[in-house]
């Protein structure tokens, strides 16, 4: 390596393997668990690779460099971009295509949803090394909004088409999901709201605006006759899935699973929070290729009586 090159050379430890020369910007190092500020002492089990105490262009900087944060960063970064050029190919394809009405513009509702979340994580895990706490503060406040946000995006086509023949029970179950996202945007108001105490609330709060899901899914079944409905086990299946991708996410997420048992061993790659992200852009796609399933299944077999019908097939 040129000897102008290994001036500005910083050596990590990846686990177990051999250390390896990572070129970053000048002014930019990574720090131990024991190095970082208090606020930025998450997860004991990672105990390395962390970014701290830079400005604002440092931050973004290091977005090219090998830290504990690369996969977090661009795990979401590509998946805004997958969820991009999905939304492009569905408004110039897809759409057009399948002779989409106006509603079932919908589907591209929800794309944005989860293009907002994917941005919002990156701007966390992008400026989290922050020096001003405040700054850092501020970023994971948005990062909870597009939690928020995503999970509204797959509330609305799900609630679209699951009650497509039902006007009454469709707006009922839409305007309560936007008063409980409203609901969790007013509670970050709080003063308490983003500290480490509030962890576990702050949990509480999304495991329940997402797990009342059950109620119109449930609700969905009822009308449609039971589980020997068509409709029911033509969709119901993939509906679980998405429950079981969403409960395998929150579960890494919870336990810190697998690094608890491997301290300091997935530094850099492997971690639960990387687990998270990445089953979360899989269940966001799964949801939103169920959502284009299931138009295409309303466009061929279409209400007998579409506001009043207590039926949805």
């Amino acid at each position: 390596m040129p000897q102008k090159l290994l001036k500005t050379a910083h050596y990590i430890e990846l686990g177990n393997y051999q250390h390896w020369p990572v070129l970053i910007p000048q002014r930019i190092r990574l720090y131990t668990y024991e190095q970082i500020p208090l606020f930025l002492k998450e997860n004991p089990y990672i105990t390395d690779g962390y970014r701290a105490h830079l400005p604002s262009k440092l931050c973004l900087k290091s977005i090219f460099i090998l830290s504990n944060e690369t996969v977090n960063i661009w795990s979401h970064l590509l998946g805004f971009l997958l969820f991009f050029s999905l939304g492009v190919n569905d408004l110039s394809t897809v759409l057009p295509a399948s002779g989409a009405n106006r509603e079932d513009y919908v589907i591209y509702v929800g794309l944005f949803c989860f293009q907002v979340c994917m941005l919002c994580s990156v701007g966390y895990h992008l400026f989290s090394c922050h020096r001003s706490e405040k700054t850092c503060r501020r970023w994971l406040a948005l990062d909870y909004a597009g939690i928020s946000v995503g999970i509204l995006g797959c509330y609305v086509p799900g609630i679209f088409y699951a009650f497509y023949c039902n006007a009454f029970w469709r707006q009922v179950y839409l305007l309560t999901v936007l008063s409980l996202i409203l609901a969790v945007f007013c509670a970050q108001v709080h003063p308490r709201y983003l500290s480490n105490d509030w962890r576990w609330i702050r949990m509480a709060i999304f495991c329940c605006v997402a797990g009342i899901s059950v109620i119109p899914a449930c609700h969905w079944v009822w009308l449609n006759g039971g589980f020997t409905s068509d409709v029911v086990q033509l969709f119901l299946p993939r509906v679980i899935v998405m429950y079981l991708i969403a409960g395998s996410a929150l579960l890494f997420y919870v336990t810190k699973i697998p690094e608890r048992y491997f301290p300091g061993q997935l530094n850099y790659l492997g971690a639960s929070h990387q687990v998270w992200h990445i089953l979360v852009v899989v269940m966001f796609y799964w949801w939103h290729q169920t959502a284009v399933h299931i138009m295409h299944f309303r466009h061929s077999q279409p209400c007998s009586t579409r506001s009043g019908s207590s039926q949805v097939n």
